[in-house]
């Protein structure tokens, strides 16, 4: 089959988005859902992950290949496939970057991931629109949550590939969630490096069950989280806001032991702050054009 220019010229845009979606997912704090609403695919990749149904597994091991082909033709594959060639990509390249960064300037690395995690949960902070008693108290209760949860990053638990598989139903589920990085979940659950060096490595098994993780976790989890958030819209934003505030003091406790994070991280961690304002600047700059 000859793909057609106006083709090519398409899944070459969609790879480009899958590069800086990528690049993005792979730094805590920066939500890849994000760009893919700046870069004008959010809707179709809702859309994509949506028509998955858990069913398509079923028939395939039923041997129902009818069904299994109706399945598949319900899903936007071409349009996953190369969005996700990008996401791959960018995710091969920048675990090499990230990890140098981590190795020989650990107190600005941290100090940047940290103004993105504040900035971020200001961020979602404000799409609350009428604040009350209530929300304060998810916000107090989410805080003190995460910062049980940050403490996570000096339990050992290893780096099994059922700890893996369990990470990535986490990190994963996050993609659906307004704002939340998929990088930080596997940085607060101790996994973030570990990760970044399957990746620089390509070791194949413990990528795999990262990704078979994430995989069960939006089909198990998807539809109960898109009703939480439609139901308790406030409570459920106020929540991710402490749990990001809260869990914030292990990116602090990390920098801290590789030096003063105050003399040398206060630059960055401004660096981060302007970095999640101009994305969220052009993020509702999109949204104002789309209105």
């Amino acid at each position: 089959m000859t793909l057609r220019p106006d083709s090519i010229r398409e899944h070459a845009g969609i790879y480009l988005r899958g590069l800086a979606m990528g690049a993005c997912d792979i730094v805590p704090g920066v939500s890849g859902g994000t760009i893919a609403l700046i870069t004008g695919i959010y809707e179709r990749l809702v859309g994509a992950i949506g028509s998955i149904d858990p069913a398509l597994a079923k028939h395939l091991l039923q041997g129902d290949f009818r069904s299994f082909r109706a399945d598949l033709e319900q899903i936007d594959i071409p349009f996953l496939v190369v969005l996700l060639a990008g996401i791959g990509t960018a995710f091969l390249l920048m675990s090499r970057v990230i990890l140098s960064l981590l190795t020989y300037h650990a107190v600005e690395t941290y100090s940047f991931f940290l103004g993105l995690i504040i900035a971020s949960a200001v961020a979602i902070f404000l799409e609350i629109r009428s604040p009350n008693a209530g929300t304060l108290a998810f916000l107090a209760v989410g805080t003190g949550a995460g910062y049980l949860l940050g403490g996570l990053g000096h339990l050992d638990v290893g780096h099994s590939l059922p700890v893996l598989f369990l990470t990535g139903m986490a990190a994963l589920c996050a993609m659906i969630l307004p704002g939340v990085s998929g990088a930080y979940i596997t940085l607060v659950l101790n996994q973030y490096e570990f990760m970044l060096e399957a990746l620089r490595s390509f070791s194949l098994p413990e990528i795999f069950a990262y990704i078979a993780g994430g995989v069960a976790g939006l089909l198990l989890f998807t539809k109960a989280l898109k009703y939480l958030l439609a139901t308790y819209h406030g409570a459920m934003l106020a929540l991710l806001t402490g749990l990001m505030l809260g869990s914030a003091r292990m990116l602090w406790e990390k920098g801290a032991a590789a030096g003063d994070m105050v003399a040398g991280g206060w630059i960055f961690f401004l660096a981060g702050i302007a970095a999640v304002g101009a994305v969220e600047y052009m993020k509702r700059r999109n949204q104002a054009t789309l209105a």
